[in-house]
């Protein structure tokens, strides 16, 4: 009896040739499967980690904000399940992994939000009607 090696049913040559890397924004499409029947997902994002090399377990990071919150997700690179990962934008960096992004972000969102405040705060006074002095109410009934 023959032992039978049982392969990936994803070709693993063309995601290593894929060179994907952290700092690239990617678009993967991701098969959902619901009852019996199955769609495609995109999430994009940028990569913020390749973990792993390009050995069997190698994942890779991807983060996207959605509404002002921060979404991460952590894909297998060899999974059967990604049907495919488009390289949408490349980015030079100087960091294998981009965890301070998350900190980054966090600040930025602060700062709008503080800057969205303030205007809205200068608009709520802009807006109130002033109300006449009590000399000038009392000069018009005379």
């Amino acid at each position: 009896m023959k032992n039978a090696v049982k392969t990936s049913p994803i070709k693993m040559e063309e995601r290593v040739a894929l060179g994907l890397r952290s700092g690239d924004t990617v678009r993967v499409w991701q098969k959902i499967k619901e009852g019996e029947k199955s769609r495609l997902q995109a999430f994009e994002g940028l990569v913020l980690a390749r973990k792993h090399g390009d050995e069997a377990g190698a994942t890779f990071t991807v983060r996207k904000t959605i509404d002002g919150v921060g979404v991460e997700r952590i894909f297998p690179l060899y999974s059967p399940m990604i049907d495919e990962i488009e390289i949408v934008r490349r980015s030079k960096v100087h960091r294998s992994k981009l965890y301070f992004v998350r900190e980054k972000a966090a600040k930025e969102i602060k700062r709008q939000m503080r800057h969205t405040r303030f205007v809205e705060e200068l608009a709520k006074t802009a807006k109130a009607p002033e109300e006449p002095k009590a000399e000038e109410k009392t000069e018009g009934k005379k």
